[in-house]
């Protein structure tokens, strides 16, 4: 039999006690993986709901599923067939429906997933949390920038745990990718670059739309919600992310991984000028976001790190394989993070090197031997290089790991790693980009204050 919400998360806050007073800490490269061995009972079970069951939504539930002692219930979308596979692949028992409200509305369910269009983020995030409910939700965390202090000031008012999920920030190689920064082996940061090229039509959001969808079997209107109103469109749903009414584009579906990733490494609060610029290139499909965009971003200094810039990049129509990654240039080293941590150090020179050949033979002599009583053994030659590597375990997944953060934290009611104040400080400066690159003219923002400024 079902108990309440109430009596069922006072018994998960009790089992982990123990812990929370023990008051330890672990990083992620420490952290202990949770097993499938471990057993928990009715009452320790966190039950949880999928709200919008997408591609994205059901990965999620997948990798969620693998956290002992969660369980999923209830699942909601607008379109028929994801329901019935949601049945399929997770169990007869999950009961579903069209309107999430009903999801909300279930006291028995502790925290839901929400793989919706970004049109529906912000909404669905602050009623769940209204309702009582712990929240998962997609990157990006909002559609616009300016509404993210409702979300903030939600999830402060409401005091749930707030999950985004950019998990990276989750990730062993991106731990690892901040404690070197951290130990100073960079040197002096001076630029960040950062790219996502993916060379396939399903990378550029050609998904492909169902033989069934019609208006019987979605819920045309329930898709829309505050967007302007249509006839239904099939295109239009299954191919959401290419269009400004649903989605955020590639800004708020790639250049906010990079964001995320970036500012968990250098612990920063985000840029302070926002400049980006592009176009649609190849995927003329009728889409009105662009395919290729590039993105210049002024970090001011901080005690964290100094000032630098960054620069990213995302296109659809790469010659190449494509392929994401980092490059973080310091004075001393250059850090790669991508499949793999690298670092590159050169150790500087001992002279500042000379350029004389076309000075007369005696001015060269005079020059060489002043230059070598000064520097000593010194030599016109390239310093010795040193390269390291760290990888992540094979098979290691950081969206499960970015789940277990974010199940720990409803059993603790500690802090996540990514909440709605590092949510809206990575997302505010992605889709920012988007007001930029259609306004085409610098954007400017507050990354304290989370605000847009003049």
């Amino acid at each position: 039999m079902k108990t309440s919400k109430t009596s069922r998360r006072d018994f998960l806050k009790l089992t982990t006690a123990t812990s929370v007073l023990a008051g330890t800490s672990t990083t992620l490269l420490s952290r202990p993986r949770m097993t499938g061995q471990q057993s928990f009972s009715a009452n320790n079970r966190i039950q949880i709901a999928l709200i919008g069951a997408g591609g994205q939504g059901q990965y999620d539930t997948q990798e969620a599923l693998k956290v002992p002692g969660v369980e999923l219930v209830a699942a909601a979308d607008v379109y028929d067939g994801r329901l019935i596979h949601v049945k399929e692949r997770f169990g007869s028992h999950v009961s579903t429906t069209r309107d999430y409200r009903e999801v909300l509305a279930d006291d028995t369910i502790d925290a839901v997933i929400i793989g919706t269009p970004d049109h529906w983020h912000k909404h669905i995030a602050i009623e769940a949390m209204e309702s009582g409910k712990d929240v998962y939700v997609e990157k990006p965390m909002v559609q616009k920038a300016a509404e993210g202090t409702e979300l903030v000031a939600a999830q402060n008012r409401t005091k749930q745990i707030l999950q985004v999920g950019s998990q990276r920030v989750s990730n062993v190689l991106y731990e690892h990718a901040k404690q070197i920064y951290e130990s100073g082996r960079l040197g002096n940061l001076n630029m960040v670059e950062a790219w996502w090229d993916r060379n396939s039509a399903v990378g550029a959001w050609q998904y492909t739309i169902p033989a069934d969808a019609s208006p019987e079997t979605v819920d045309w209107d329930k898709f829309l919600g505050h967007a302007p109103k249509r006839s239904f469109d099939a295109t239009r749903m299954f191919r959401w992310r290419n269009y400004q009414d649903y989605g955020t584009g590639v800004a708020g579906d790639l250049f906010v991984h990079l964001f995320s990733g970036l500012h968990f490494i250098v612990g920063s609060d985000g840029p302070t000028r926002i400049f980006a610029t592009g176009g649609l290139r190849y995927w003329k499909d009728g889409r009105d976001v662009p395919d290729v965009m590039l993105g210049l971003y002024d970090y001011p200094a901080t005690d964290a790190h100094p000032e630098f810039t960054l620069a990213l990049r995302v296109n659809f129509a790469d010659g190449a394989a494509g392929g994401s990654g980092f490059r973080f240039v310091g004075d001393e080293a250059v850090m790669s993070v991508g499949s793999r941590v690298g670092l590159t150090r050169r150790a500087r020179r001992t002279s500042p090197g000379y350029t004389i050949n076309t000075f007369s033979n005696e001015a060269q002599k005079a020059f060489l031997d002043d230059y070598q009583s000064k520097y000593p053994g010194a030599r016109q030659e390239l310093t010795p290089t040193e390269e390291e590597y760290f990888s992540a375990p094979n098979g290691y997944s950081d969206t499960l790991d970015h789940f277990q953060n974010f199940f720990d934290a409803i059993r603790t009611r500690q802090p996540v790693v990514e909440d709605a104040n590092f949510g809206l400080r990575a997302a505010g400066p992605a889709v920012l980009s988007n007001v930029s690159y259609f306004e085409k003219k610098p954007v400017r923002w507050n990354p304290k204050d989370m605000q847009v400024t003049t």
